[in-house]
């Protein structure tokens, strides 16, 4: 077989993965073409029907389960072979640009077929879901199939759809757990989910993400013994896996001064060997060709820290259950910090105070009511209370601002906290991919106070925050 009739077989399977894709209906062309072109490689023609899954494929022909396992790493597709994890992992559009890619001279195009053809199952198993109500034995073989990719991805099943939008995954998989996640959460939405939590073996395999949660927290007051259980045991997990997260983000910003009051420790690790060695060199002895030290100096370690105040304030409408959630978890990781006195509000048009449980952000969540919509003044009404030392409080307004008719009041009130000392932080929503979404009249106006709104991702907060306290 040539290399222009590999090039074309290719193009025929990413054709027909493209069409299928963008219509159900089968192209009667195109699907002789790839069943010839399927059989003539060795491979069953069970591999171009989108109802048969990938656990039925290896049942079936399970020498097929090693190919399919890693298929779409940089290994397997190599330095010159079109990246089909991209081409269609992230919009049919870029399957084309992959599908008409040109072919270098030496590279094996008959293996780059069978890839393409093992690939292009996979692909169109986990992007083609279709429209209407889901069943619970349609979302479990979807999430098997997406493990089957995930697995295809160089990456443990599962694990990029709980990655989500926030891009934390590496290699060939890198930016698509945020579309996995999404289709996983679109199924979840479509299909009876108090029905599937009724069922402690289909519960275990949903994948916590955003979307799932937002449902969970929303139907919480609905849900009753196995699968209200089932539904807090999801929580639970989302929420201490978005913590792993953030802790480190927290750990890992760097910010403060050395107080140097504050003798250093005399311990080994703070040694300053070569302050030590400098101060000392008048002791040096020609003779015995020794440096003879008298005096050890240390590194100054200990930060300032003072007892800091901070009140945060999360809008809990419908528009921002994203931020609600991650600020939950972070005001729990912050309240566990030496020397910080966190307090938690969440509001719509009725305000609660969560401070009580500000240390578990799953009790929190429990009790918050996701919807409604904005009255930032009742809740202002509620934090000013809590300012004991304004040039010692920071005070976080997490929200789209979007406030029903009182938005000149609550500014108002903004303005004045801010002129009694206290540092305000205005945040748009907070979510894992950093889209900022803030009511331009509030934005404007936030701008020309000199407290402009942080960006909406998550790690800029974490700095901010880490800063005042510093």
């Amino acid at each position: 077989m040539t290399v222009d009739a590999d090039v074309n077989r290719r193009q025929v399977i990413y054709w027909r993965l493209i069409a299928r894709l963008f219509s159900r209906e089968e192209q009667g062309t195109l699907e002789a073409a790839s069943l010839a072109v399927t059989e003539d490689i060795g491979l069953p023609a069970a591999l171009l029907d989108p109802s048969v899954s990938i656990d039925n494929i290896v049942q079936r022909f399970p020498d097929l389960a090693a190919e399919f396992d890693g298929l779409m790493t940089p290994e397997k597709l190599g330095a010159a072979a079109p990246n089909e994890a991209v081409a269609a992992g992230e919009a049919a559009s870029t399957a084309d640009e992959a599908a008409v890619s040109p072919v270098e001279a030496g590279r094996d195009t008959a293996a780059e077929v069978r890839r393409a053809a093992l690939a292009a199952k996979l692909l169109l198993n986990v992007f083609d879901t279709g429209s209407g109500s889901v069943s619970a034995t349609q979302l479990a073989r979807w999430q098997s199939d997406a493990g089957w990719l995930e697995k295809a991805l160089g990456e443990e099943p599962g694990s990029l759809r709980r990655q989500g939008g926030g891009g934390m995954g590496g290699g060939s998989g890198q930016g698509m757990g945020g579309t996995l996640g999404e289709l996983e959460g679109d199924l979840v939405s479509r299909m009876k989910l108090r029905e599937v939590l009724a069922d402690p073996k289909l519960a275990a395999q949903l994948t916590p993400s955003m979307s799932l949660i937002e449902q969970l927290l929303r139907d919480k007051s609905n849900l009753s013994g196995v699968a209200l259980a089932n539904a807090k045991a999801l929580i639970r997990r989302f929420v201490e896996e978005v913590a792993a997260v953030l802790r480190t983000q927290v750990e890992r910003t760097a910010v403060g001064k050395i107080d140097r009051s504050v003798p250093p420790k005399r311990v080994f690790r703070n040694l300053d060997l070569d302050r030590t060695i400098w101060k000392n060199l008048t002791n040096w002895s020609p003779d015995d060709q020794k440096l003879y030290v008298d005096r050890l100096f240390y590194r100054h370690t200990a930060a300032k820290t003072t007892p800091s105040r901070l009140i945060v304030v999360v809008d809990q409408s419908g528009s921002m259950v994203d931020s609600m959630v991650n600020c939950t978890i972070l005001a729990s990781i912050f309240a566990g910090l030496p020397k910080v006195d966190v307090h938690l509000i969440a509001y719509d048009t009725r305000a609660i105070d969560l401070t009580p449980w500000v240390h578990d952000p799953f009790e929190v969540l429990l009790r918050t009511n996701l919807g409604g919509g904005n009255d930032g003044p009742i809740a202002m009404a509620m934090a000013r209370p809590k300012i004991a030392e304004p040039a010692n409080t920071a005070m976080v307004w997490i929200s789209d601002f979007y406030e029903f008719d009182r938005s000149q009041p609550l500014y108002d009130s903004i303005v004045a906290v801010q002129r009694s000392g206290v540092r305000f932080i205005p945040v748009g929503s907070v979510t894992s991919s950093g889209q900022n979404i803030v009511n331009p009249w509030f934005r404007q106006r936030f701008k020309d106070l000199g407290t402009p709104v942080v960006s909406g991702h998550i790690r800029k907060l974490v700095f901010e925050l880490k800063n005042f306290l510093a």
